[in-house]
């Protein structure tokens, strides 16, 4: 997955630019990204602070670790269903 060329704390920066009532084609030119971009990060981030984006980040990174240990645990059952059907 590509990297932003933004951390999290400037694209709360920028969103609280628009809460402040610039308008949202003036920051898209300003800082050279599209409106999908800024509508996908308000989506994304729209009213969590940086502490929230951290929160964010730790919780998403545990959803990677338990997604992987789910998918090692059902592909090891796989292989004894496997193994046991071949012994029987």
């Amino acid at each position: 997955m590509r990297r932003s060329k933004f951390a999290e704390s400037e694209i709360i920066n920028i969103l609280r630019q628009q809460e402040a009532g610039d308008k949202t084609v003036d920051i898209c030119r300003r800082y050279g990204i599209s409106p999908a971009t800024f509508f996908n990060w308000k989506a994304k981030y729209g009213g969590l602070d940086v502490r929230g984006v951290q929160r964010l980040r730790r919780l998403e990174e545990e959803n990677k670790n338990l997604k992987k240990l789910l998918a090692e645990s059902i592909l090891e059952n796989v292989k004894l269903r496997e193994n046991l059907s071949r012994s029987s």
